[in-house]
């Protein structure tokens, strides 16, 4: 295989350029994955030279398994607009490497130290601490490098507008920033605000990325996006719920992952606080109020209403 060269990426070959994902929600996921495992298997092509035990530690964590849900909300709300779905999945390909980056660096022994990640070991238990940080490392430059490349928007104020919003979810005041306040919460005692407001953080944020950036792609302006951040917020945090309602009652080799690592660690949770009964009501009244927020929308919603509805009902 010829060595990877320092030129600019080249754009990926637009494989699909229908309008919209279907409309049944097991069909949409299954063609979301595919594409952007399609995406990813193109974009961390194994170079032969000595990077090539990264790169395939980033395949390893990038391919195969895992909800998509991020580039699956992504992809549902630009629909909304008629958007390229083409360019709306390299976007929520951009986003899903943040999270995939994210995933590879909790997993580690300084942080959550599992072995297990989506049915599978996790990055550094098959390559080794150092070969996993710089994978998560590079997963994360490869976002940004995805959504500022023209292939990807043609517009540059567009583009612009999505590093941005991905930027401010990923760091200290989104999903980094609610990974450290998770850390602290082994060692002090989190009231209902502050584990809302870690979770919001932690997991919301990224999942509002994904949102807004569908109606960054449909130019939809930032007062238009009222009730799709009010769908994503709500969404969010019934997410979040449910995963720890998941992590209490699942299954581990459904979820492919080690469950009740909170309780052994004794960290406080929406169950720890409101009890099984109130939190799973409270994640029912969530998706609720997610979907009333698309009120604006007709049918062409359904799909991201039926994303909400899925929140509660997986198994994994």
């Amino acid at each position: 295989m010829p060595r990877a060269s320092h030129r600019a990426r080249a754009p990926l070959p637009p494989v699909d350029r229908v309008s919209a994902l279907p409309a049944s929600l097991p069909d949409a996921i299954a063609v979301v994955a595919a594409d952007i495992d399609r995406r990813f298997d193109q974009l961390l092509a194994v170079p032969d030279d000595p990077r090539a035990d990264l790169y395939r530690c980033m395949r390893h964590a990038a391919i195969g398994g895992g909800k998509r849900l991020r580039p699956l909300l992504t992809m549902a709300t630009a629909d909304l607009f008629g958007v390229d779905r083409d360019c709306a999945a390299l976007v929520g390909t951009a986003i899903e490497a943040i999270h995939v980056y994210s995933l590879i660096h909790d997993d580690l022994p300084a942080m959550d130290d599992d072995d297990l990640r989506r049915g599978k070991p996790t990055a550094h238990k098959a390559f080794g601490e150092a070969t996993a940080i710089l994978a998560g490392d590079c997963l994360h430059a490869l976002a940004f490098e995805v959504l500022a490349d023209p292939a990807t928007h043609a517009d540059p104020f567009v583009r612009a507008e999505l590093v941005l919003d991905l930027a401010r979810a990923a760091g200290p005041s989104g999903m980094a920033g609610g990974q450290m306040m998770d850390l602290a919460a082994e060692q002090t005692r989190f009231d209902l605000n502050t584990v809302t407001r870690l979770q919001q953080m932690k997991t919301g944020a990224l999942i509002c990325a994904a949102v807004e950036a569908g109606a960054i792609l449909g130019r939809l302006p930032a007062e238009g996006r009222t009730g799709l951040r009010g769908y994503a917020h709500d969404l969010g945090l019934a997410f979040q719920i449910a995963d720890d309602l998941l992590d209490a009652e699942g299954d581990e080799a459904l979820a492919g992952k080690k469950l009740r690592k909170d309780e052994e660690a004794g960290k406080e949770t929406f169950l720890t606080l409101m009890g099984v009964d109130r939190a799973r009501a409270q994640c029912a009244m969530l998706v609720d109020q997610a979907v009333s927020h698309l009120h604006a929308y007709g049918a062409e919603a359904d799909l991201l209403r039926a994303v909400a509805r899925y929140v509660v009902e997986r198994d994994r």
